[in-house]
């Protein structure tokens, strides 16, 4: 598998779980009781997002290396899992 590859599968894994991962712990305004002027209840408070980003980035690695891992040294491609029937 290139290094292109592996960079485009990484990218687009990345974007999916970082979707996943955004909601979670997020707590608004409204739910801390601190609603400044100008502010909408429902914003986050405490978004984190270089945590959230760690997180993704992470759990991407660990995706991909099992994408890798099942190509490269199990040999899964689209025609051998085309013959699994469930």
């Amino acid at each position: 598998m290139p290094i292109y590859s592996i960079f485009a599968v990484y990218f687009i894994v990345w974007w999916l779980v970082i979707f996943i991962v955004l909601p979670f712990g997020v707590r608004t305004h409204d739910e801390q009781g601190d609603v400044l002027l100008g502010t909408t209840e429902s914003a986050p408070a405490n978004l984190r997002l270089v945590r959230k980003m760690i997180i993704t980035s992470v759990i991407s690695a660990i995706i991909v290396y099992g994408i890798w891992y099942g190509y490269v040294k199990m040999g899964w491609t689209a025609e051998v899992l085309s013959h699994i029937s469930f």
